[in-house]
């Protein structure tokens, strides 16, 4: 089992929480759907942290404020920023699933990386991105 690769999915989950509050401005359109990613992201986070406590570590904090890609100031800069944040966590248990042998870890992280991939589809779709899904999620594009 991989404590640091957990704990980088950790933050991962801490900044999407982040990212879907400050977007919440921009986006009331989708206030549903930025809800529903907020409380998805939240659920994960506290299941992470548990399995963290469960396995001897500390779950790191989350930071005071992060840093989008680019800033955002408009409807669809804050899709963008959904968008990354939601391909960070979607590369972020990636790294777990490379990292464990562990069934039930693997478990859960494949259900995030996918959950992920699913909500930035969404967000590619609501910004008008094409392709809209991508072929690998978590795979970083070269």
């Amino acid at each position: 089992m991989n404590v640091d690769a957990v704990q980088t999915a950790l933050g991962t989950e801490h900044a999407a929480l982040w990212t879907y509050g400050m977007v919440s401005a921009f986006l009331g359109n989708q206030a549903a759907a930025v809800a529903e990613g907020a409380n998805a992201h939240r659920a994960r986070r506290d299941t992470t942290e548990r399995w963290l406590r469960d396995h001897g570590a500390t779950p790191n904090p989350p930071a005071a404020a992060y840093l989008p890609p680019t800033p955002v100031s408009d409807g669809p800069s804050a899709l963008a920023a959904l968008v990354a944040v939601e391909q960070d966590t979607c590369a972020a248990w990636r790294g777990v699933l490379e990292r464990t042998d562990d069934t039930g870890l693997r478990t859960s992280a494949l259900e995030s990386l996918t959950a992920a991939a699913v909500r930035a589809t969404r967000w590619r779709k609501a910004a008008g991105t094409t392709p809209a899904s991508i072929t690998m999620p978590g795979v970083a594009s070269g």
